[in-house]
């Protein structure tokens, strides 16, 4: 099985620059067109959040105008940029997606792999928290499969990464998140955006990872004193290939047309 992951468009209306710079809608329209090439193609799209940037009905529009051009199954959760009443509305025919509330769902129809999407945003906030409810509803969501395979996809990721400006809006109660996690070793992956970088470390016994935004990327700078930036690095994807015999691979995909292919490996 075959999971592309997009992270974090920040899709503006149409016409807008994303903070007056950077045409993320061009950008998005690009890692689109980028999944829907690759062989073999992907059995599901993941979105990981952030999906517009203001929680706009203008900018889901737009970003409804953009996915249409999507030709793989899709699967979103919110991010702190994105406003839950605005995201219910603008996929409302994805049966999938609680109508109220936090966005949290499983999708076991998708393949062998089992996603657990764990909205963890405060609405009015940039930090995510593992609250009780959540912390309840995860529990029974993986102890509900302890045979499958799964991945688990949040928004914010639940660790200290070292860059200042990002970890003021980390997600919060960590160590509940890898209570839960440690009790069910069928979670091969955690899945997150948010930090606009690839990132990756072990956590409760598995694998986290951070998708790179396909908008923009956060600086690198490790400082504690160090001011917050980012740069117009190449955008990318996440794919990450499920097989039986080995579990999951997670690969790091930049998008672009780059020289190439020559005949050598």
């Amino acid at each position: 099985m075959l999971i592309a992951q997009l992270s974090d468009p920040h899709v503006r209306p149409d016409g807008v620059l994303y903070k007056g710079v950077v045409d993320s809608n061009a950008l998005f329209a690009a890692a689109i067109a980028q999944v829907n090439a690759l062989d073999p193609r992907p059995d599901l799209v993941l979105l990981s959040g952030d999906l517009v940037d203001e929680g706009d009905p203008a900018e889901y529009a737009m970003l409804r105008r953009l996915l249409r051009g999507l030709k793989r199954p899709l699967r979103v959760i919110p991010g702190n940029h994105d406003s839950r009443t605005a995201f219910a509305e603008a996929f409302a025919e994805h049966s999938y997606l609680p109508r109220s509330g936090p966005m949290n769902y499983v999708a076991d129809d998708c393949g062998p792999v089992r996603l657990v999407a764990l909205d963890v945003t405060v609405p009015g906030l940039h930090h995510g928290v593992i609250d009780d409810v959540g912390a309840q509803w995860l529990e029974e969501a993986l102890a509900a499969a302890p045979e499958r395979p799964t991945v688990l996809m949040m928004h914010q990721p639940p660790f200290a990464c070292g860059i200042p400006y990002l970890d003021a809006y980390l997600c919060r109660e960590g160590d509940r998140l890898a209570a839960i996690v440690s009790r069910h070793p069928q979670v091969e992956r955690i899945v997150c955006g948010h930090v606009h970088r690839h990132m990756q470390l072990r956590f409760a016994g598995t694998i986290l990872c951070t998708a790179p935004s396909t908008a923009t990327a956060i600086a690198l700078r490790l400082k504690p004193d160090a001011e917050p930036a980012s740069f117009e690095e190449p955008p990318a994807m996440l794919l990450h290939h499920w097989q039986p015999a080995i579990g999951l691979i997670t690969h790091f995909l930049p998008i672009g047309a780059f020289a190439g292919p020559y005949p050598f490996a």
